[in-house]
């Protein structure tokens, strides 16, 4: 029987990768109280969206440091980097080329709201990786002779 080995970068690609579908979901099809999940109705979409936020942003940004290891085979730790532009994309369409699909005020706070947690993702992931990598920055210093 085979195992499954579940990493921390596989987790990292999979969370990312079920926040770009759970926008695609939400503003393509959901938002409306008849939609087969009516938990991101207007009356609770802040309260709903601020806790999907905090796991996402959250989960990701603390999951670099175990991470490290294992994207220390650069297929991974790319696609691992990758998964991260599917919100930020999905977001990003809406705005820019879907206006039309935020019809009221709270769905255009929830699209940027997104948009920035997912580029706060890209941005706040590179730089932790960039100083937790012990070949990209001096740690010691600079040495006296």
């Amino acid at each position: 029987m085979r195992k499954f080995k579940v990493s921390i970068s596989g987790l990292s690609i999979f969370v990312a990768l079920a926040l770009g579908v759970w926008e695609w979901y939400f503003f393509f099809h959901g938002g409306r109280p008849e939609g087969p999940l009516g938990w991101f109705t207007p009356r609770r979409l802040g309260f709903n969206l601020a806790w999907l936020t905090l796991f996402y942003i959250s989960f990701q940004l603390l999951s670099i440091p175990f991470a490290l290891r294992a994207s220390r085979e650069r297929f991974i730790g790319v696609v691992d980097g990758m998964a991260s532009l599917v919100p930020f994309a999905v977001a990003l369409v809406v705005i820019v080329g879907k206006p039309e699909l935020l019809g009221t005020s709270e769905r255009w706070e929830a699209a940027f709201l997104l948009l920035f947690i997912s580029a706060v993702d890209l941005f706040g992931g590179y730089t932790f990786n960039l100083a937790l990598s012990r070949r990209m920055m001096d740690v010691a210093g600079p040495t006296s002779s």
